[in-house]
């Protein structure tokens, strides 16, 4: 049974064209550090499996061998076009679509993986985000994440904050936010969190820091 898919959102267009050129030139200068969270978040994962968030594809080459296909969706023009091109590297069936998070064109149950790498911080909507992904997976299907999140408290949590409120930070990093609670949205979307490490990459006092990663079931 094919499902239903969410096209009702009126604006859905991204495009962030500074800060995506900016992305992937810092991309180059943090990725053997980015590539070990990557691998771990990709462990194991099987079947057909969503990534909302693809950015430039970085993700692609760590897919295992289990994983029998996967659709990637990126809303932001010049990602996108860098994501087509490492799709057709990829040791893995990838195919990249433009959607945004909070609108999915796929169908419900499709997948039995959703992946989220640095994106849950940049969407508009983290709860109809979180109520597309649900949507889309199987019964018990899984959730894989890797994202920065809010401090858990002190002058750092309270710069995020700062920095949030006064749109700075999000007007300079093609809307990311620094000071979600993203593990909590998780949970209040339904998922129950199976595994979760927190870490910090790079100085400690990165506003992007700490970092989540883990994985959540429908």
């Amino acid at each position: 049974m094919p499902g239903r898919y969410r096209g009702d959102v009126a604006d859905t267009a991204v495009h962030h064209p500074i800060f995506a050129r900016c992305y992937g030139l810092t991309a180059r200068f943090i990725e053997t550090d980015f590539a070990r969270c990557r691998q771990e978040l990709l462990a194991g994962v099987s079947g057909r499996v969503i990534e909302v968030g693809a950015g430039d594809g970085a993700n692609f080459r760590h897919y295992p061998a289990a994983t029998r296909e996967v659709l990637a969706v990126e809303p932001e023009p010049y990602l996108r076009r860098r994501a087509e091109r490492a799709a057709s590297s990829a040791p893995v069936p990838v195919s990249v679509r433009d959607d945004v998070a909070e609108a999915l064109s796929a169908g419900d149950d499709e997948f039995d993986a959703a992946v989220m790498s640095l994106v849950l911080c940049t969407v508009s909507e983290q709860g109809q985000a979180l109520a597309e992904l649900r949507r889309v997976l199987r019964p018990a299907g899984e959730l894989r994440f890797f994202e920065h999140v809010r401090s858990e408290g002190g002058c750092k949590a309270r710069l995020q904050a700062g920095l949030d409120r006064s749109g700075v930070w999000p007007f300079m990093t093609g809307g990311c936010h620094c000071s979600r609670d993203t593990v909590g949205a998780i949970e209040a979307a339904g998922f129950k969190i199976e595994r979760l490490r927190r870490l910090d990459l790079g100085p400690g006092w990165l506003v992007t820091n700490p970092i989540v990663l883990g994985v959540a079931r429908a």
